[in-house]
């Protein structure tokens, strides 16, 4: 997932006497994106849009891209100042740089901030799958919504979340590894045998290849996936494009559960509305990071493995 761009109007743009870029290939880092964003939304009437980015949507469909996501660049980075791939605590180091980038969205966007809790997952992809806007955070998964619409394939790119953190220039787009699977060990043998069975079926037979690729788009880190079985996704290819740069992709990090990124949302929404200080949302990150994983080790017994860093 990344920063996903309508090449069209970006280039359009950047024909126009004022643009502060000659093309879209000037994008290069955080503080180009955010001199474009702010100067295409100053001309947002001539340039035939409704605003530079997409609506940060803080309906509780959309939360996700702001409280399990976006969050996670900000702490990759802290944890590569520590060396370590996990802290039971944060200090939120570069919360700021996440603040920066979620105040470049909020204020280029086509909804008053105090109306961001109103806009759902829906509102938000179809402004920018109708050609409406030039930005929309999110990740190849949203190409599903975007096909068929107003913006053709040919004019989807992909974007690394640059923040300003010293550093990110190294990166491409981030991954996504959080979501895995569990046998149940109390189930029967045979269904415990079944549900390998079907997962094993997913990533080697035709079929379920051509379903997880074809027709779901999805992107497919797997061994007996070929040449031939990769998706037809634009915003995959234009994922992977970054690694061909010779860039590293940013990998997820653990997060500790639905609760805290709840506690992010709501305070995101009394910060955008205006009752509410940055502050909150500072809190929510780093003082929720800590009482929920303790609360989880608590429940669980275990947390995520710490070793040195070494994406």
């Amino acid at each position: 997932y990344g920063i996903i761009y309508n090449k069209k109007i970006v280039n359009e743009y950047a024909k126009k006497s004022y643009a502060v870029i000659k093309s879209a290939d000037d994008i290069t880092g955080y503080d180009v994106l955010k001199k474009v964003v702010e100067d295409m939304n100053q001309h947002k009437d001539d340039l035939g849009i409704q605003a530079a980015f997409a609506t940060p949507g803080l309906e509780s469909s959309d939360t996700y891209r702001f409280a399990a996501h976006m969050t996670r660049p900000p702490i990759f980075f802290e944890y590569r100042d520590n060396n370590t791939t996990f802290m039971k605590e944060i200090k939120g180091t570069y919360l700021d740089n996440y603040k920066d980038l979620f105040d470049l969205e909020m204020n280029n966007s086509p909804t008053e901030r105090t109306m961001l809790g109103s806009k759902n997952y829906e509102d938000c992809t179809s402004e920018f799958a109708l050609g409406d806007v030039a930005f929309y955070p999110n990740g190849v998964w949203a190409y599903s919504q975007i096909k068929d619409n107003e913006v053709a394939d040919e004019d989807l790119g992909m974007l690394p979340y640059w923040m300003g953190v010293d550093g990110e220039e190294d990166y491409g787009p981030s991954t996504v590894y959080e979501a895995t699977w569990g046998i149940n060990k109390n189930a029967s043998k045979a269904d415990q045998q079944a549900s390998l069975d079907f997962i094993k079926w997913m990533v080697t037979s035709d079929k379920g290849k051509e379903i997880m690729s074809k027709d779901m788009g999805f992107a497919v880190p797997f061994t007996t996936f070929g040449d031939d079985d990769q998706p037809d996704n634009p915003l995959v290819k234009a994922a992977k494009s970054w690694e061909d740069k010779g860039k590293k992709y940013m990998r997820s990090v653990d997060v500790p559960d639905q609760n805290w990124q709840n506690g992010i949302a709501n305070a995101l929404l009394e910060y955008a509305q205006g009752t509410g200080e940055w502050d909150g949302v500072k809190s929510a990150i780093v003082d929720g990071w800590k009482s929920e994983w303790a609360a989880s080790e608590k429940s669980q017994g275990m947390l995520p493995e710490q070793t040195d860093f070494t994406w």
